[in-house]
């Protein structure tokens, strides 16, 4: 992509200037981002998704009184889900371009952010006065409007204190500052931490892009049992104590023991190359419900990533799906050129090695990776 040039979907302006002016910075209204936009996917069919197993749904309805809110996760059978006669309910169906290619290829226009930052696309379905409620996100957001009319209050807001006692975080005492209805077609850009409150008017469906931004102490405690699996392995060292003395004072950690611990994470920490790919393992890895359909190797031709594959690198490394791969020369420049593309000419892939081309037809076996 050649983020110099204008984008529609950024309402005209390059990504470059887009990730200057806005990113993470203040929001940006965009109207028809996206020209005659139409909904990926029917009702009917979103309602289908929400029923599977392998599906993150949920259901959120305002209560009678106007006051509480309920809460309930899928999967959801048809009967499960209100009426749509029903007012002031929504639909959340999660990783939208998991199931739908479409919906990939949607998430892939927002790829002049790294995707490594790329989370998921997130459908909202909601019936007249539908909602979440005032809220914020810990994430940048795409708020791209699919079907009918949403009405967007946004602010910077302060106290970030949250309503009790409910089963969603809301905010106590939403401030907004500007307010929008935005039709099919028209998207709305949040930085992180912006309070904002979308309320359907009438049928309507939002698409949400989302971001990863990893909580440290979450990440670090990913990181360190990702090193501390690789130390397990290639170490053997044990503890050893050959000059201990007799002690009176038997609950006491022996200092000895303290610094045998201590070397034992600085060896785990010490390597930068192995955190590095511990954290690409890490940003690579699949979600939960993810599940690869095994597929065949072959015939000659084009390849494409599956559209649930994760696939990214670093200066010494190709990681994909969890996995990591060291590599250099013209192998290491191709499999780049894979993992930005997301495909590989099939002149592009007959130039890789016999090692390359082998590691290729394992993933294909997996179902990582297709013939096209």
């Amino acid at each position: 992509m050649d983020t110099t040039l204008p984008l529609t979907l950024l309402g005209g302006i390059s990504p470059e200037r887009f990730m200057r002016q806005y990113w993470q910075k203040k929001p940006l209204l965009i109207r028809q981002a996206v020209p005659g936009m139409q909904p990926l996917l029917s009702r009917a069919a979103l309602f289908a998704l929400a029923a599977e197993d392998h599906v993150e749904s949920r259901l959120i309805a305002r209560e009678a009184s106007g006051k509480g809110w309920r809460l309930r996760h899928g999967p959801f059978g048809r009967a499960a889900i209100p009426k749509l006669s029903q007012a002031a309910w929504t639909l959340l169906v999660q990783g939208l371009d998991l199931h739908l290619d479409a919906a990939h290829a949607l998430l892939e226009q927002f790829a002049f952010v790294p995707r490594a930052r790329l989370d998921d696309l997130m459908v909202s379905f909601a019936t007249d006065g539908g909602g979440v409620g005032p809220h914020f996100d810990s994430y940048d957001v795409f708020l791209l409007q699919a079907q009918g009319q949403r009405r967007w209050r946004i602010g910077r807001q302060k106290d970030l204190t949250l309503q009790p006692d409910v089963p969603l975080k809301i905010l106590r005492d939403f401030q907004p500052e500007q307010e929008w209805v935005l039709e099919a077609g028209d998207m709305l850009y949040l930085p992180p931490r912006y309070a904002h409150d979308g309320v359907a008017q009438g049928e309507c469906m939002t698409y949400s892009i989302g971001f990863r931004a990893p909580a440290q102490g979450e990440w670090a405690q990913d990181l360190l049992q990702r090193l501390a699996d690789v130390a397990g392995d290639a170490s053997g060292q044990r503890y050893a104590d050959r000059g201990q003395l007799a002690t009176p004072s038997a609950a006491a950690i022996p200092p000895e023991l303290q610094a045998f611990a201590r070397r034992a994470v600085e060896r785990a920490l010490a390597d930068s190359s192995a955190v590095d790919r511990a954290m690409g393992e890490s940003l690579s890895e699949p979600k939960a419900q993810v599940i690869f359909a095994p597929g065949a190797s072959g015939a000659a031709g084009p390849l494409a990533l599956d559209r649930r594959t994760r696939m990214l690198y670093d200066a010494h490394h190709v990681f994909i799906n969890g996995e990591s791969y060291r590599a250099s020369g013209k192998d290491f420049a191709l499999l780049q050129a894979l993992a930005d593309q997301r495909t590989l000419t099939a002149a592009d892939a007959a130039r890789l090695s016999r090692q390359a081309r082998v590691l290729l037809e394992e993933w294909m076996e997996m179902g990582w990776l297709h013939r096209v």
